[in-house]
């Protein structure tokens, strides 16, 4: 029985594995669609039915583009952080339950890949390892302006990532449970984003930190940076990073439609289908904001997160406490 269950966990890693990238290679056409839409002009339409092939026309120009490593750059540490940014967005995906499972071989399947019952720590855990790769990536690239990519990103990770903690702890308080699979089960009746809205709104906004998505992309801002820690990456070590912030946007969605948008459950449709609805509702409103707000100075991206969304996201598990006390 050990071996069946081996060759399942092959299967389900392969399969979640292939979908991940697939979806976040056709990510990158459907942001550049959407963008062309807001924006009144027509976008990638030549490679493939309205542009549907472009994604590998740019996997194959990358492939073939010279791996160039700049003269006295950490030649180690420079190779290695892409890997680190794009490993970090796939684990977060280990504990993230996808569907009600099915029975294989009279087996039961379930749809994730490992139930901890400290799920939700482990989730807040890893998602910091990611800035470790922007870090090294700055500083390994022998240039100010990665440098100050890398210092930056440093820095606006540990301002929203306390404030995303602190947005997921009333879901902690009202499941009563760390492990995932927990919190939506306790989504059963209605998801929690009908009772956390403030908290589901602090969450939205520190994703958008942490995927370094517009208006909170500091760390690579061209205007002033050029490309901020990834400006000396060219060839597949580049795409690793473009893959992987992809990539994270799509386990941000996952975790959006897990602790506030009540996982796979709904009417009618398969799980699975709900799961992946849902999970594109965060990637499409990080485009949105691309196309419609401006970046703000460095100074007032920081004071957001510190003055603002942190109070907040203290005062919401207040009242989510007190409420709860109150109405039991």
């Amino acid at each position: 029985m050990w071996f069946l269950g081996f060759v399942i966990l092959l299967i389900k890693l392969a399969a979640v594995l292939g979908a991940l990238v697939l979806l976040a290679v056709y990510l990158v056409w459907i942001e550049r669609r959407l963008l062309a839409k807001f924006e009144t002009r027509l976008g990638p339409n030549r490679a493939g039915w309205h542009g549907a092939l472009q994604p590998f026309a740019d996997g194959v120009k990358i492939l073939l583009k010279e791996d160039l490593i700049p003269e006295g750059a950490d030649r180690f540490i420079f190779m290695m952080a892409p890997a680190v940014v794009a490993t970090s967005a796939l684990l977060l995906f280990v504990v993230v339950p996808f569907g009600e499972g099915f029975t294989l071989w009279g087996r039961r399947v379930p749809m994730l890949f490992t139930d901890l019952n400290v799920g939700l720590l482990y989730v807040v855990a890893i998602s910091t390892v990611a800035v470790y790769g922007v870090v090294l990536a700055g500083w390994s690239s022998n240039s100010l302006y990665s440098l100050l990519g890398g210092i930056r990103g440093a820095a606006q990770m540990i301002s929203y990532e306390l404030s995303l903690g602190l947005s997921l702890a009333p879901v902690v308080m009202m499941a009563g449970s760390f492990s995932l699979v927990d919190i939506v089960d306790a989504q059963a009746a209605y998801p929690f984003i009908l009772v956390q809205p403030v908290g589901f709104l602090i969450f939205l906004v520190s994703t958008m930190a942490e995927a370094h998505r517009l208006p909170f992309d500091i760390p690579e801002a061209e205007n002033e940076l050029m490309g901020g820690y990834h400006t000396e990456y060219s060839g597949m070590r580049f795409g690793l990073f473009f893959v992987g912030e992809y990539v994270n946007m799509l386990v941000l969605g996952s975790l959006a439609a897990v602790f506030f948008l009540g996982g796979w459950r709904g009417p009618l449709l398969p799980g699975v289908v709900w799961f992946v609805l849902k999970v594109l509702i965060v990637p499409f409103l990080l485009i949105w904001s691309r196309a419609a707000l401006p970046r703000p100075r460095y100074d007032q991206l920081m004071a957001f997160g510190w003055k603002c969304l942190i109070p907040v996201a203290l005062v919401n598990i207040i009242a989510t406490g007190g409420l709860m006390l109150l109405f039991g």
